[in-house]
């Protein structure tokens, strides 16, 4: 690999230094280097950071190809600023079983653009009642760490219970899809005063709520780890800090979409705007915002949810949920966090990069841009603004909230160990 120089850049969002890169790794960081025989990227003005981590991936592969796969869904990544993805487990077949999440694994080593950790299931097809061979997902070539049921919630709580000590011997971390199953039967959106006028089925706070409290008691019963995934209200996040305050290993994430919407949009009856867990109210959001900013929310991850047109091009009863994320996430978060002061950049980095590797047991990525590190790293302009354009996406689905809006910040070079899979805003 030859030599980078990346020329001026503000890491973390500090002063300009000068960062060599060498073969797979960070060779110097200073405030002047000689270039010699290395590649120059002048980046004054722009911010460094390591590059992202998203806890959170639907790359729908095996399975859903026709919404997104593992190669077009790290490209998607990867020009979002991101170096590695856990992929979540809720494919077809299911991410169950040691041959599946391999599959998976090796996808992603294939498509070279970004890291590709898998995520299992918790229960055998995501059915709830039997638990899914979570040891030997975590002994197979893929390593399993982390496990969800994403897209269902484990209601029971006993099987919640066996799995959060099953994982303890190897560390590793159940991720919950917090939704009571009774209390959103045939729910549409967030229930309130918008599914009041619209006469939409009301998708109440409490079905969030009531699971993150028995599973941050039941993660504390058994001295185990949870980790609450897309938390939507304002009471789960106080949830959330009464079991920080104990002393339990409770984490929780934050999509950006949460950060930015309400359910006022769902006055459109655009199901673009359709979500699990539904856009909340101005309340809950700022209520995210201030528990992103004071530690209590431990990361942002995407929730990257990509569906074929004809999936969400139809009417709002019909429509599935999800939108994609991965390459907007930045901006928004730079929008709604860095732009209103509640963030500066290196806690961007804190919450984006270093947290979520921290939680996944991510080795390699989530960490400083120091001499010696792995070359993870991504290249920002933050002076950028322009309207989010879906047509330009790497991203097989086109299902963005954000069409035609203008955001802030703009990746244009991301590095995977030292090799650029973006360069001035387009992928290698």
């Amino acid at each position: 690999m030859s030599k980078i120089l990346i020329r001026g850049a503000g890491i973390l969002g500090g002063r300009p230094q000068d960062v060599l890169i060498d073969g797979e790794t960070i060779a110097r960081v200073a405030d002047a280097i000689e270039p010699g025989d290395a590649e120059v990227i002048e980046a004054a003005g722009r911010i460094l950071l390591p590059g992202l981590v998203d806890l959170h991936t639907h790359l729908r592969e095996p399975g859903r190809e026709d919404s997104e796969t593992v190669l077009t869904g790290t490209r998607a990544a990867a020009a979002g600023g991101y170096t590695a993805v856990h992929a979540m487990a809720n494919t077809f077949p299911v991410a169950d079983t040691a041959g599946v999440v391999e599959q998976v694994y090796r996808l992603g080593k294939e498509s070279g653009y970004c890291d590709v950790q898998p995520v299992g299931a918790v229960t055998v097809g995501l059915e709830g009642k039997q638990l899914a061979e979570l040891g030997a997902m975590h002994d197979s070539a893929a390593g399993v760490k982390v496990f969800s049921d994403d897209g269902k919630c484990v209601d029971d709580a006993v099987i919640m219970r066996r799995a959060l000590e099953y994982v303890k011997a190897f560390d590793g971390v159940i991720a919950q899809h917090a939704q009571e199953p009774r209390l959103t039967e045939g729910a549409q959106m967030n229930e309130g005063v918008v599914s009041a006028e619209l006469g939409l089925g009301g998708w109440p706070a409490v079905a969030e709520e009531s699971i993150i409290a028995r599973d941050v008691l039941l993660a504390a019963h058994v001295g185990s780890r949870v980790h609450i995934c897309h938390l939507s209200t304002a009471g789960s996040v106080e949830i959330v800090r009464w079991a920080k305050s104990k002393g339990w290993n409770v984490t929780a994430e934050v999509t950006p979409h949460h950060l930015l919407l309400t359910d006022e949009l769902v006055r459109t009856y655009d199901p673009v705007y359709k979500v699990n867990p539904p856009l909340r109210t101005a309340t809950d959001v700022m209520a995210l915002r201030e528990a992103l900013a004071d530690g209590t929310i431990d990361c942002v991850a995407t929730d990257h949810a990509p569906h074929p047109h004809e999936d969400k091009d139809c009417e709002w009863g019909a429509a599935a949920m999800g939108m994609v994320g991965l390459e907007t996430a930045l901006s928004v978060v730079q929008e709604t966090m860095v732009e209103t002061g509640l963030l500066d950049w290196a806690q961007v980095a804190d919450r984006m990069s270093f947290r979520p590797a921290r939680i996944g047991r991510l080795e390699g990525h989530g960490r400083p841009v120091s001499p010696g590190e792995p070359a993870n790293l991504v290249l920002v302009d933050p002076a950028y603004r322009g309207a989010v354009d879906p047509a330009g996406f790497a991203s097989r689905s086109r299902n963005t909230p954000y069409q035609g809006r203008e955001l802030p910040g703009r990746v244009t070079h991301t590095f995977l160990r030292g090799r650029a899979t973006v360069v001035d805003g387009k992928l290698t």
